[in-house]
């Protein structure tokens, strides 16, 4: 029995559905056929175009079968609504009822046009339903990200006993993906495993499923085990280990690939350039850009904006700005991602200023281009235009409550002081999570406003959010400013809790609060634990003796961290001296070379 999981509804249990016996392919006039007016009991499990092919044969002339024909290819065309509706009336005028045949393909089409009202409408109006009109409203629903609505349907098609089959599966898998919901994913899988059911559909959406969720090492168990390949699951593969810091083992994949005579497409080139941002990978993407410059590679605009993304990365902004002004057009993602790159590394003008001509040219922007737009209005406190930019939110249906959307307007809200239109922002968010909480809380630990900071915090702790690494780090900020030395070690006591050893963000942070408060020895002991340490750590420890009057612990931490590579500064020398004095603190300086 799978576990259950806890949903906005109650969880499905896929091993309880009871199996409908199969009718024969070939029905009687009177077995298996509802009488005029009755009604259906159930769920019709009849092959959908079967059944419309069995009454088109004894109730509609050649003509009219002809005319069915015409209307049911519009509707699959999904040319445009107007002539989707169009044939949607045509169809109720000819037959009346709608049989599950045309009704599937109408539930699909209004779908794919994005319709769902429409799909939900033709579904409910149904008195039979299949599997295929189930999977049809499911994969609108996962198309459109109308999650709730996926949710809902899918519960009510398992307790409405309708079995599932192999495409069904595969829509629940990809959305899991989706959505980055590894529980319900994970008992979908052991369902497969219990009912054998695997095909390589399935395997391609499992893949898919484990590769978004950032499990890699469970995507490479479904890889290695699936009778064929193609460049769809080697592409998934490689997104996957590029999305996960795997860079090298992207970039290797990449390379077996071709040895085994699988030719990369568009979607294969901008994985692997995401895959190009260290020194190595850098080296390897330059190399790549050659051969697509001279045709040995596809390019489209997300090669060329995968492109951009890579010089980014790597702090080549004018590099990446140079491939993008040679491209013959750009879409949305160009734009955005040339804009991240420069509000990303500091060049918040030049992100702006592009803004500006992307809207000129009336490019719409995304919930992305959204994100690192007001990162730039927020680093330079440009508050009309952010203000401008939250408008445009509505006005374009640029989706607010979109976690990164939501949790960079309270960011710039805190960054421009507006700590009231923060907290709006906040409490208009049907659902806050860690990123949001840390955005505010980060936001007035910034400006001083350590005191609301820690009452942020308890809000947070309230609602049930765990807090993470950086909601730590700024939490504790917040505790040094105010030398709130109990709040801090109830905090250190929650990091101690998650049973590792804080990283160096958390641990510099442990550090400023204990040698703020006169905590030596506490500072000491979370310097000796720590497994790695910055120049922020060791300049934290050195300048925490020093103002404590621990002039001979300073000094030997400056020859250590000398030792380690890294510089003493003006500033943290002048401090040591002025805190120590004497003459005694030249002669020990000159081992410092001659500083």
């Amino acid at each position: 029995m799978l576990a259950p999981i806890s949903r906005p509804i109650p969880f499905l249990h896929f091993d309880h559905y009871r199996r409908l016996p199969k009718l024969p392919p070939q029905l009687s006039s009177s077995e298996g056929r509802r009488k005029p007016g009755e009604k259906s009991h159930g769920i019709s499990t009849r092959s959908d175009k079967a059944v419309a092919d069995l009454y088109s044969s004894s109730r509609r002339s050649v003509s009219d079968e002809n005319r069915l024909n015409e209307l049911v290819s519009e509707i699959q065309s999904c040319s445009s609504l107007q002539d989707v509706r169009r044939a949607h009336a045509a169809l109720l005028r000819l037959v009346g009822t709608l049989e599950i045949y045309f009704c599937n393909n109408l539930i699909s089409c209004y779908a794919k046009l994005g319709r769902l009202k429409d799909a939900r409408e033709v579904f409910d109006g149904m008195s039979d339903k299949n599997v295929v009109s189930w999977t049809a409203l499911l994969n609108g629903y996962s198309r459109m990200g109308s999650n709730d609505e996926f949710w809902e349907v899918l519960k009510l098609m398992v307790d409405g006993n309708v079995e599932i089959n192999s495409l069904t599966l595969c829509c629940i898998l990809k959305f899991c993906g989706k959505v980055f919901d590894f529980e319900v994913g994970r008992q979908i899988h052991g369902f497969m495993i219990k009912k054998d059911r695997s095909n390589v559909i399935l395997k391609s959406s499992l893949l898919y499923f484990y590769a978004q969720c950032g499990r890699i090492s469970d995507a490479f168990t479904v890889f290695d085990g699936m009778e064929r390949l193609d460049v769809v699951t080697w592409t998934t593969m490689i997104t996957a280990c590029a999305q996960t810091s795997e860079g090298n083992q992207a970039l290797m994949m990449f390379l077996e690939m071709q040895d085994l005579g699988f030719r990369p497409n568009e979607f294969t080139v901008s994985s692997v350039l995401k895959a190009c941002a260290d020194e190595k990978g850098l080296r390897f993407g330059m190399q790549l850009h050659g051969a697509i410059l001279k045709g040995m590679y596809p390019v489209d605009v997300f090669v060329e904006s995968g492109l951009i993304g890579m010089y980014s990365k790597s702090n080549k902004v004018d590099d990446a700005r140079t491939v993008f002004d040679m491209m013959p057009s750009r879409n949305t993602v160009t734009w955005t991602s040339m804009i991240t790159g420069y509000a990303q590394h500091g060049r918040s003008e030049e992100a702006i200023s592009l803004f500006h001509r992307m809207k000129a040219r009336r490019i719409l922007a995304n919930s992305s281009t959204v994100v690192s737009i007001l990162g730039a209005c927020g680093s330079l406190r440009c508050l009309s235009l952010g203000k401008e930019i939250h408008t445009q939110i509505f006005k374009n249906h640029i989706d607010e409550n979109n976690r990164h959307v939501g949790s960079t307007l309270v960011w710039f809200y805190c960054k421009c002081g507006l700590y009231s239109y923060a907290a709006k922002v906040l409490e208009t968010m049907p659902t806050r999570d860690v990123i949001t909480w840390t955005a505010i809380v980060s936001g007035h630990t910034q400006y001083g406003h350590d005191t609301e900071a820690l009452e942020l915090l308890n809000r947070m702790l309230r609602e049930g959010v765990d807090p993470n690494d950086f909601t730590f780090t700024s939490a504790l900020k917040a505790c040094a400013g105010i030398e709130a030395r109990r709040e801090g070690q109830l905090i250190h006591g929650s990091v101690s809790k998650s049973g590792s050893d804080p990283n160096v963000y958390v641990g510099s942070a442990l550090i400023s609060l204990y040698m703020k408060c006169g905590c030596v020895d506490d500072a000491f002991r979370i310097f000796d634990g720590m497994p790695e340490r910055n120049v922020v750590t060791w300049r934290t420890m050195v300048l925490g003796c020093a103002k404590n009057g621990f002039c001979r612990e300073g000094l030997k931490l400056m020859y250590r961290m000398k030792d380690q590579g890294f510089a003493i500064d003006d500033y943290v020398l002048s401090t040591v001296i002025d805190s120590c004095g004497g003459d005694d603190i030249f002669d020990a300086m000159s081992g410092l070379g001659g500083l």
